[in-house]
């Protein structure tokens, strides 16, 4: 009996690593802490470069506006917007005579004319800073932190797209402070309650925080290089804590497995290696690939969000077969001091009575647990094609954070749509185009026209009575288009929200073909089946159209409003796209680890109901821990983040909770019973394909 080459070649190189980290185990871990120290500055200010811009689509109507606005003379539209409010025109007037001398001497602002409100008790002073979105959000700090002003007459406030991501990267840190500070005790807690020993259990969470801290470091300085999303922090940390704990479950729970069978430290940590590290290896890989899909959507924010996870996945798979080796290489045999006394616990992978005797059910009936598993995905995934998906930035701040707080009172105002006019360019006939526009319901002021520079072009600009990023927000726009005509280019904020969700929904077909090939040739390259991996994609499905019903149930038809939570009545552009390539990612995991545990019994003694039984019962109590530990971090995450991050979590925490249930230890097990033999076919093998001693087994 003999492996394939390949695979055999992997396993080797993996042991072969094992034996040097554990000899340079001292270098190993000197070389971690110093990455470790040398990115820590970098780490810790890895929000600083971040951008709420970067979410343009190439050849979109609203980037063509944008683009040919500088085109029309005295035409720039405010990015920033002042707005000051006393309890008298007087005070107001006095900071606003106060402010004229710092807006003028600023060379890249274009301060516009203050515009009255409330009796002269407000104002508005629009503020044009056309250098781009990421340096405009460093204006925005610097003007906040320079001109926001509260006392007990007046109050300033810089309002803003730029004024937004500004407010968010300071709530990000909040909230990313307090996902990980609810996020490691409970990760501790489940760890000591699936090791039963303190020492194995802090090793995972050490991975945990180095692999996490250590891709903050990366994160800056790919921030310095391209433009990244200001959710990327949160996004690395939510993924890459759970990713690499679940890396390091899944070697140390083997490695204590082989110390319990007998044999040495050394050995144990080359075998743990070889087979639980080809597992991380090949689940790293396929998390990548999947998170790779993301590039098929035109829209570099989604791009730098996938680039973010990128980073920490590979960065959690380095370090869990090179730093962890090295911890367990010093720990030993005293992997399991310091035991913690519970009834459930037992060492290595074994899956104690329970999870043999819930394998032998699942054995003898696989057609009813099969249908059961299957019939109940499919129920939570009914409400999919009623999804309808939205994307409001000012949400994403807490609702007293200083920059919303302030729009909703400018807005209130001013009106809704104060700060972002709906663009119109026509070639001619813009004076009629005017009028039309004066009479759409929903318009409540419609500017002169202005002739380009060139002279070909007219600009109409139409101010809207609804909040830019909203649904009455599109409803007049599509009757502003009806009434300018097929030939006007119509462009602004509404516009370009409505283009980002046509790009990225619209995407979400690509991005499934490309998870859905890259993922089966992965997993054909690791199992070498035709059946198996096609098996995977098709399983995976379900726990992704899972994980979408329940977002439509809870954010969008506020099923649980009952606790007092306030459902948006949408779901987030991004989190579909975002749910499906990291579920996918994920999922493999515990795909990965079960079915090379089912494979390995399978090349033992070539009997597939027994290498189902026997391999499902040997890694289901690590998926189980593994998965709980996924949860929890989501769960930390949708308690403490933004409405958008949220969603990502909630859908996130219930794709996983249902993989690593209700499709790793039912349906996938039931369906390797039903397959048989057709599991490990691979055309043009034949019996060579197969071990020696599978022609002679039951095949069953």
């Amino acid at each position: 009996m003999s492996d394939r080459p390949a695979e055999t070649l992997l396993e080797r190189g993996l042991g072969r690593l094992a034996d040097a980290v554990s000899r340079h185990r001292r270098a190993v871990v000197a070389a971690w802490l110093a990455l470790l120290a040398g990115g820590g500055w970098f780490s810790l200010h890895q929000t600083d470069r971040l951008s709420g811009g970067g979410w343009e689509v190439a050849g979109s109507a609203s980037l063509r506006v944008a683009t040919q606005l500088r085109d029309f003379p005295g035409v720039t539209p405010p990015s920033l917007t002042l707005f000051v409010t006393g309890a008298t025109p007087a005070e107001v007037r006095r900071r606003l005579a106060a402010l004229a001398p710092r807006l003028l001497r600023d060379p890249a602002l274009r301060p516009g004319r203050p515009v009255l409100l409330a009796g002269g008790r407000a104002a508005l002073v629009p503020l044009a800073y056309p250098q781009g979105t990421s340096s405009a959000i460093d204006e925005a700090t610097r003007l906040r932190r320079e001109l926001v002003q509260t006392s007990p007459t007046v109050q300033t406030r810089v309002l803003g797209e730029p004024a937004v991501w500004s407010n968010f990267q300071e709530v990000s840190k909040r909230q990313l402070a307090r996902g990980e500070a609810i996020g490691f005790p409970l990760i501790l807690l489940i760890l000591l309650a699936a090791f039963g020993t303190l020492v194995a259990a802090v090793a995972p969470l050490a991975l945990g925080f180095a692999s996490v801290f250590l891709s903050g470091a990366a994160i800056y300085w790919l921030s310095r290089a391209t433009e990244l999303s200001v959710y990327v922090t949160n996004m690395a940390s939510m993924i890459g804590i759970g990713v690499a704990v679940d890396y390091s479950l899944f070697i140390v729970s083997r490695y204590r497995g082989e110390l319990l069978a007998g044999a040495t430290p050394e050995r144990a940590l080359a075998r743990a290696l070889a087979t639980s590290g080809k597992a991380v290896v090949f689940s790293g890989a396929t998390v990548a690939v999947s998170l790779a899909g993301l590039f098929a959507v035109g829209v570099n924010g989604i791009r730098s969000l996938a680039v973010g996870a990128i980073v920490v996945v590979c960065i959690s798979a380095l370090a869990a077969t090179t730093l962890l080796p090295a911890l367990l290489a010093f720990a030993g045999r005293r992997v399991d001091r310091l035991g913690v006394p519970l009834p459930w616990s037992a060492p290595g992978e074994s899956g104690g009575a329970f999870w043999t005797a819930w394998a032998q059910r699942v054995m003898r009936r696989p057609a009813p647990f099969l249908a059961a598993g299957a019939a109940g995905m499919l129920l939570l995934a009914v409400p999919l094609p009623a999804m309808r998906t939205f994307n409001r930035g000012l949400q994403e701040l807490p609702p007293s954070s200083e920059v919303r707080a302030a729009t909703e009172r400018a807005m209130a105002l001013a009106g809704p749509g104060f700060g972002s006019p709906v663009h119109v360019i026509v070639g001619s006939g813009a004076a009629r185009l005017a009028q039309r526009l004066e009479r759409v319901p929903g318009v409540v002021a419609v500017s002169r026209p202005v002739r380009s520079a060139d002279g070909t072009r007219w600009l109409v600009d139409a101010r809207i009575a609804a909040q830019p990023e909203s649904s009455p927000a599109r409803a007049i726009v599509s009757r502003i288009r009806a009434a300018a005509g097929p030939a006007a280019l119509v462009g602004g904020s509404t516009v370009f929200d409505e283009d980002v969700e046509h790009a990225i929904v619209g995407g979400l077909w690509k991005i499934l073909l490309f998870i859905l090939g890259t993922s089966y040739i992965v997993l054909a390259l690791l199992l070498r089946s035709v059946l198996l991996p096609l098996k995977a994609v098709l399983v995976n499905l379900l726990s992704v159209g899972a994980a979408y019903g329940v977002l439509v149930a809870v954010f969008q038809w506020g099923w649980l409003d009952w606790t007092g939570y306030s459902s948006p009545g949408y779901v987030n552009t991004i989190v579909p796209a975002l749910v499906l390539a990291v579920t996918f990612g994920l999922s493999m995991d515990y795909e990965v680890f079960l079915l090379t545990r089912i494979r390995e019994r399978w090349l033992a003694h070539g009997s597939n109901e027994r290498a189902v039984a026997e391999g499902l019962a040997g890694s289901a109590r690590t998926i189980t821990s593994a998965a709980a530990v996924m949860v929890a971090v989501f769960a930390s995450f949708s308690a403490s983040g933004s409405p958008a991050l949220r969603e990502l979590a909630v859908g996130l925490g219930v794709a996983i909770l249902l993989d690593a249930t209700a499709v790793r230890l039912v349906i996938v097990p039931a369906a390797m019973r039903l397959l048989g033999r057709w599991n490990w076919w691979l055309p043009g093998m034949g019996e060579a394909g197969l071990p020696r001693r599978a022609s002679r087994a039951e095949g069953r």
